[in-house]
């Protein structure tokens, strides 16, 4: 076990290990004591493609002062067991929901409020589809349209509509998918991706960049970054939303270069559940690290209104 300190104010937030599928799963946690743990709400944390648990570094120590909260590192990614894809799982949305899912049934003990980032939000929506007993209510961060899933194609200007597919053809070839790979986890791409990202390039610290490169050079990463490359099927979020069940809080980076927050209001209005739509002015893709005491503020604002 590592323990983080962050202030002596704060509470402690510890890193921890548990075993999923024989597959070793790290996570963190915060406002767990054995003291109040039976009284408190709970909170589960995912984050998008690429990042990990860390990303809500700013938000755990912030949240776990009035909240139970976790946030998990998804098979895959961050300090997770990286499988072969396929041996013994798939890297897809049910896999990653079910895991989800476990995790709050095995090691928090309650129902949770959902919360994802990216990707990490239609983990959420998964998640709450799979088992609506231990999902309380979900939160969309800047939610994953999924613009290149086989049934939106269609709607893609023509030069995109070809060129993703044979993108996907040429890294299939495991050489070449490699060699691309290496090019994306070096320190100097990955501060330029995030600068394009978040909306305040000063967002984009020296620790940022770290957190995000060490997964990336453990092996059978370069494996999981291609299998989801190639993953242009299974769930679309409108789909999970008009499914959903539960109260659904939308916060959107009006900054955002890769989900345009007008996609992201046309979303939430397909949502029978949702019931708040929250603008982040100026920030951008992931705003729980550019914009944490916002989207704590949002977050626990929602669930006290529940």
């Amino acid at each position: 076990m590592v323990t983080i300190s962050r202030s002596p104010e704060a509470p402690e937030v510890r890193s921890l290990q548990w075993e999923w599928q024989g597959l070793p799963i790290r996570y963190q946690s915060c406002g767990d004591s054995e003291t109040d743990r039976e009284t408190r709400i709970c909170i589960l944390l995912i984050h998008g493609f690429g990042a990990s648990s860390d990303h809500w570094r700013k938000n755990l120590p912030a949240l776990g002062q009035t909240y139970r909260v976790y946030a998990l590192d998804l098979l895959g990614f961050g300090q997770s067991a990286k499988p072969t894809p396929d041996n013994p799982l798939p890297y897809t949305f049910e896999t990653w929901g079910q895991q989800a899912i476990d995790f709050c049934q095995q090691v928090i003990g309650a129902p949770v409020y959902c919360v994802g980032n990216s990707i990490g939000a239609v983990v959420a929506l998964q998640a709450a589809i799979l088992d609506p007993s231990q999902v309380l209510g979900v939160c969309l961060v800047n939610c994953s349209l999924r613009l290149l899933h086989d049934r939106k194609r269609s709607t893609l200007p023509w030069y995109r509509q070809w060129s993703a597919p044979l993108l996907q053809q040429v890294l299939g070839l495991k050489a070449l998918g490699y060699f691309f790979f290496q090019q994306l986890a070096n320190p100097r791409t990955i501060r330029r991706i995030l600068e394009q990202a978040y909306g305040n390039a000063e967002a984009v610290t020296d620790e940022l960049v770290a957190l995000i490169l060490a997964p990336a050079q453990d092996p059978g990463a370069a494996d999981v970054f291609l299998a989801f490359i190639q993953y242009s099927q299974g769930p679309l979020p409108e789909d999970l939303l008009l499914q959903l069940q539960c109260p659904v809080l939308v916060l959107w980076g009006e900054a955002d270069p890769w989900e345009p927050i007008a996609l992201g209001r046309e979303l939430a209005q397909q949502g029978p559940t949702v019931t708040k739509f929250v603008t982040l002015a100026g920030v951008g893709h992931c705003p729980q690290d550019e914009a944490p005491e916002a989207v704590n503020a949002a977050l626990s604002e929602w669930i006290q209104s529940i």
